[in-house]
């Protein structure tokens, strides 16, 4: 007979360490062993006695483990409002309502403090249950377990660039920037990691020849991605680019400048999001997108996109050297057949990636891609 889940229970959870001043004026032991009073009488009864002296660490919190909100959670506390977090920007969080009206939101100081494995500040794409302060404004108070969670590494830390992604929509350029295969590859190897499903977007098809992208096209769609050459600026498949939108939280990444912005001003007129040209001394992308923010699509109801800011550099989060092979679907079915375990099929002997790229199993560029991801991001950040 399966056990039953038990509800709430209270849990021991860790917090930031937060500094006070001792919470008596003196040491009362060893002014007693020194004789500097005759005994605990003068003390002042108000005063607390603890052996702790400086605030614990630790605190009991009913709950902590469990902070998804449940249909109990509702009966108690029916005032709290369920929405999802549009824009998370510092202190301010914009949530939408399930009702659509739009609150801006502070976070709850437990939540904070709070350290939950998985759990950091509120994201765009979180779920969340809030009390409303007034007719704009509230407080959040649960934030629900999140998924497909797409995120990069910055300063050894993880950033969360987006929560409760379905699809992953990889945008390139190409020209003005160049289309860079080894950052597409970055991204799928996200994609792959946190079960999202990624689709390639090549904006700016109008600009070159496009016969030149097909080897490459060729090699994505070999692997099972789906390539799609987009226009913005003449609308070049926006139609189907809208249907592929339709009912699905997707995420935009991409480097600055590829032209995400102006592709959802296409997708959905009106909408008005700044676009900026690319400069011409380096060719790079200018930032016009400071934050990620989840946008509702019109006359769809289940429908959103992730516009996010523009990235030069893509570094992995929680991805190893040797998890990579493993992530790449044509470097994959080899790993096994390599003489040593370990290997990171760089220069190891006996390898079998290596000799699949030699027999033309493996497309070299793929290859060159895997080995520069290794020694530039990965290797040298052990």
């Amino acid at each position: 007979m399966a056990k039953k889940r038990s509800k709430n229970k209270p849990s021991r959870v860790q917090f930031r360490k937060r500094y006070q001043g001792r919470v008596r004026d003196g040491d009362l032991t060893r002014q007693f062993n020194s004789g500097e009073t005759e005994s605990l009488a003068d003390a002042v009864k108000n005063e607390r006695v603890s052996g702790k002296g400086e605030l614990t660490r630790k605190r009991t919190v009913a709950g902590a483990n469990a902070d998804r909100p449940t249909e109990a959670d509702d009966k108690e506390d029916p005032t709290l409002i369920s929405g999802r977090v549009i824009c998370a920007h510092g202190l301010s969080n914009t949530v939408l309502a399930d009702d659509g009206r739009r609150f801006d939101c502070a976070i709850r100081q437990v939540l904070k403090s709070i350290s939950i494995e998985g759990r950091g500040t509120v994201v765009a794409g979180d779920r969340v249950r809030f009390r409303a302060e007034s007719e704009n404004t509230g407080m959040i108070e649960f934030v629900a377990p999140r998924h497909g969670v797409i995120s990069r590494q910055s300063r050894g830390q993880q950033h969360i660039i987006a929560a409760n992604v379905d699809h992953l929509l990889i945008v390139t350029s190409a020209a003005e920037p160049s289309l860079k295969p080894a950052l597409v590859d970055r991204f799928l190897l996200t994609a792959q990691q946190c079960g999202v499903n990624p689709v390639i977007v090549i904006n700016k098809c109008d600009l070159i020849d496009c016969r030149k992208l097909q080897p490459l096209i060729g090699v994505y769609a070999s692997l099972g991605y789906r390539v799609l050459l987009t226009s913005a600026e003449r609308g070049i498949n926006i139609e189907y680019l809208r249907e592929l939108l339709r009912g699905k939280q997707t995420a935009l990444s991409g480097q600055s400048g590829v032209g995400k912005s102006s592709l959802l001003n296409a997708v959905q007129p009106g909408l008005g999001l700044a676009v900026a040209s690319v400069s011409q001394d380096n060719q790079k992308g200018r930032h016009t997108t400071t934050t990620s923010t989840l946008i509702p699509l019109q006359g769809d109801a289940t429908g959103a996109v992730f516009d996010t800011p523009g990235i030069r550099q893509f570094q992995l989060w929680d991805i190893t050297a040797e998890e990579v092979a493993g992530l790449m679907p044509d470097l994959r079915p080899h790993v096994g057949h390599c003489r040593y375990s370990n290997c990171l099929h760089l220069t190891e002997d006996d390898c079998a990636v290596k000799d699949a790229v030699a027999d033309g199993k493996i497309d070299p560029r793929r290859y060159d891609s895997y080995c520069h991801l290794l020694e530039d991001d990965l290797l040298l950040s052990r």
